[in-house]
C-alpha cells in the first residue's frame, strides 16, 4: 500500500491524499460503507459502483468468522471473489465485537475468549489467530487485534488496557511480517491507538503507534458514547502527533458533522453504520438537512428527496413516494433511504477533498455544518 499526501488546507489540518492498493485507488478523505457480513445492508455492489460511488468497503472480521467461515471464504478465493467486489476492503480485528459482548467474554494476555451470536459456542482470538483470519478473508487493510475499553472507565483500567493493546500489537505485527498472504497481492496492517479520553494515555499510546513504523494508523476506542467535544479534542491531539506521511483512519465515526470536523482535524478515513442503520428508520441527510421520511409533513411533498444531491434516487423519487413505501411496509423503502444516505457520504467527502484541494475547505466547512445538521 502506498500514501500520497497531495494538499493539506492552509486554515486547518484536512488533507487530501491518495491512497494506493493492488484493488485500486482511494482518494481520501474518504468514508468506508460497511458491509458487516460480505454485504452492505439493503444495497446491491452494483449500487455501491455505480450510484454510491464507493472506493472501499468496511467488513466485520468477528461476523466473517462465525459466518459463512473460513473454509467457505477460502474456497471462494478470499472476500474479494465471494462478495463480488473487486475494489479495496478493509476488515477490523473483531476488537470492538470483543467490546460489545462484555457479558459473554474473557479478556487474558492470551487473547478473548467469547460466546457466538449465532450458537452460544465458545470461540477464542488472539492477536495471531486474528491475522490469521483477515488474511484468510483477504482484505487490503487489516487491522490489529485490540481492546476498546469501555466509556466511562477509570484510569487504571484505560492505562492497563493500553499496555495490553500495545503487546498485542507487537505480536500481531510479529506474526503478520511472518506470514505470507494467500491470493496473491499485498495486504498491510495498521496498528490502532487507544487510551480512552485520558489526554497522557493517548498521547503514549499515539507515540508507541506512530514508532511501529506502519504504512497507516488508525484510531480506536471513540464514538462510543463520549461527548462530541471530548472525541475532536482526543482526535487532534492523536493527529498531531501520528505521521504526517500515513493515512489516518478514525473508526466507527459517524455523523456528517463529526465527518467534517475531524477531515478539519486531520483525519483520512472514516466508517459508520450510520448512514444506513438511520436509512433504513427513514431518516435521510440531505444538503439542506436532516429528514426524517416517514413524518406526516412529507405525504403531500413530491420534491426529491434531496434537491441538491447527487444520487440518482434524488431525481428519481419524491419524499412522498419514498414516505409511502414505509408506510406500506415495502422493502424499496430502506433500499432507496440507504442508497440516498451513502451517496450523500461519499458526496460530502467528495466535496470535502475538493475544497482541500481549492485551499478554502474551513470555511466551507464551517458554512455547511451548519445547514446539513439542522432537523426539517
Amino acid at each position: 500500500m502506498k500514501f500520497e499526501l497531495q494538499s493539506i488546507d492552509p486554515k486547518s489540518s484536512a488533507r487530501a491524499g491518495k491512497i494506493t492498493t493492488d484493488h485500486g485507488e482511494i482518494q481520501t478523505p474518504i468514508f468506508m460503507p460497511v458491509g458487516t457480513v460480505a454485504s452492505v445492508k439493503t444495497v446491491h455492489q452494483r449500487e455501491l459502483k455505480e450510484d454510491i460511488q464507493a472506493q472501499i468497503i468496511l467488513g466485520n472480521t468477528y461476523h466473517l468468522y462465525l459466518r459463512p467461515g473460513m473454509e467457505i471464504l477460502e474456497e471462494a478465493g478470499g472476500l474479494h471473489q465471494f462478495m463480488n467486489w473487486d475494489r479495496p476492503i478493509l476488515t477490523d480485528s473483531g476488537g470492538y465485537q470483543v467490546y460489545s459482548l462484555a457479558q459473554n467474554r474473557k479478556i487474558t494476555e492470551e487473547g478473548v475468549t467469547f460466546q457466538s451470536h449465532i450458537d452460544g459456542s465458545r470461540q477464542f482470538f488472539s492477536p495471531e489467530s486474528a491475522m490469521d483470519v483477515q488474511q484468510q478473508i483477504g482484505a487490503d487493510i487489516i487491522m490489529a487485534f485490540d481492546e476498546c475499553p469501555p466509556y466511562p472507565c477509570e484510569k487504571d483500567y484505560a492505562e492497563n488496557s493500553m499496555h495490553m493493546t500495545h503487546r498485542w500489537l507487537k505480536r500481531c505485527c510479529d506474526h503478520f511480517d511472518a506470514t505470507d498472504g494467500k491470493y496473491g497481492y499485498s495486504q498491510t496492517l495498521f496498528p490502532i491507538v487507544q487510551g480512552s479520553v485520558y489526554k497522557d494515555l493517548r498521547k503514549a499510546s499515539a507515540e508507541y503507534i506512530a514508532s511501529m513504523n506502519r504504512e497507516g494508523n488508525a484510531i480506536g476506542g471513540l464514538s462510543v458514547g463520549e461527548p462530541h467535544e471530548m472525541m475532536y479534542e482526543t482526535t487532534d491531539l492523536v493527529c498531531d502527533i501520528l505521521p504526517e506521511d500515513k493515512p489516518r483512519y478514525l473508526m466507527g465515526v459517524g455523523t456528517p458533522e463529526n465527518i467534517l470536523e475531524c477531515i478539519a482535524l486531520g483525519v483520512d478515513m472514516f466508517d459508520c453504520v450510520l448512514p444506513t442503520r438511520n436509512a433504513r428508520h427513514g431518516l435521510i441527510y440531505t444538503w439542506d438537512g436532516i429528514v426524517n421520511v416517514k413524518n406526516k409533513k412529507w405525504e403531500n411533498d413530491f420534491s426529491p428527496l434531496d434537491s441538491k444531491g447527487t444520487a440518482y434516487v434524488d431525481s428519481e423519487y419524491s419524499r412522498a413516494y419514498v414516505r409511502h413505501l414505509f408506510a406500506s411496509g415495502e422493502m424499496l423503502g430502506p433500499q432507496i433511504t440507504s442508497i440516498h444516505n451513502l451517496a450523500f457520504y461519499l458526496d460530502l467527502v467528495s466535496q470535502a477533498r475538493q475544497h482541500i484541494l481549492e485551499g478554502d475547505f474551513a470555511a466551507w466547512k464551517d458554512a455547511t455544518v451548519p445547514k446539513i445538521t439542522q432537523r426539517l
